[in-house]
């Protein structure tokens, strides 16, 4: 991904460099997928992000070489049984009413709007997460944290949908909870061009790297 100068100048004073990581120990490193779910992917859904089904070979291809380097790949779905409890505010106020009873509906566990989308390579071995909240960090929404802690994880890789929303909102907060996060640009989409660069060009400024697949697998056999 090609950045304005002024991005590249204003991270390499701050951080000496503009892409910080030259490898990646496989070992200690997740692919963490976000939300790729027929909800967000398929036409029809109220959450469907129509860009996000061109990522799925992207989406493979990096999961694909990740696990063959020795690495982890996560899938974490958003489920949306009891959200207008436990997110009453969001549901209230942030929904019209209409919008609200379908999210709830379409999002549920047991709605194919919950499950995975077809055309993504998800192996047995992959860890798979649940989470409430547009981050799955953040606390009470999901055990990812927990999943990345038992596997000795310190780099997450951040794909999926929706990029300016939960996946980057995971990524920051994987960011400040100490690890090294990279929001993976091929593998990300969002609702329109110009949300998915200008959340990029935002993490790229505070947060952290912005690589895509190619970067990645070559950093991991570096």
């Amino acid at each position: 991904m090609e950045f304005p100068a002024w991005i590249v100048d204003r991270v390499i004073a701050r951080q000496g460099t503009l892409h910080p990581y030259p490898r990646f120990d496989a070992s200690r490193t997740a692919f963490v997928v976000v939300d790729l779910q027929n909800y967000y992917t398929q036409p029809g859904y109220l959450g469907e992000c129509a860009p996000a089904g061109a990522t799925f070979g992207k989406v493979n291809a990096l999961a694909s070489a990740l696990r063959e380097a020795g690495g982890t790949v996560v899938w974490v779905q958003t489920c949306s049984d009891g959200a207008d409890s436990f997110w009453s505010h969001h549901h209230a106020y942030m929904l019209t009413p209409e919008r609200s009873a379908r999210r709830l509906l379409e999002l549920g566990r047991s709605h194919p709007g919950f499950q995975l989308a077809p055309g993504l390579d998800v192996r047995p071995e992959d860890p798979r997460v649940v989470k409430r909240c547009y981050s799955a960090l953040v606390p009470g929404s999901s055990s990812l944290d927990e999943v990345l802690k038992e596997r000795g994880i310190d780099t997450v890789l951040i794909g999926g949908t929706v990029t300016n929303v939960c996946c980057e909102s995971t990524a920051r907060d994987a960011m400040m909870m100490n690890y090294a996060t990279v929001m993976v640009e091929d593998a990300l989409s969002a609702v329109t061009p110009e949300e998915h660069v200008h959340s990029l060009h935002n993490w790229m400024l505070f947060f952290g790297d912005v690589l895509s697949g190619d970067e990645i697998g070559e950093r991991l056999r570096a």
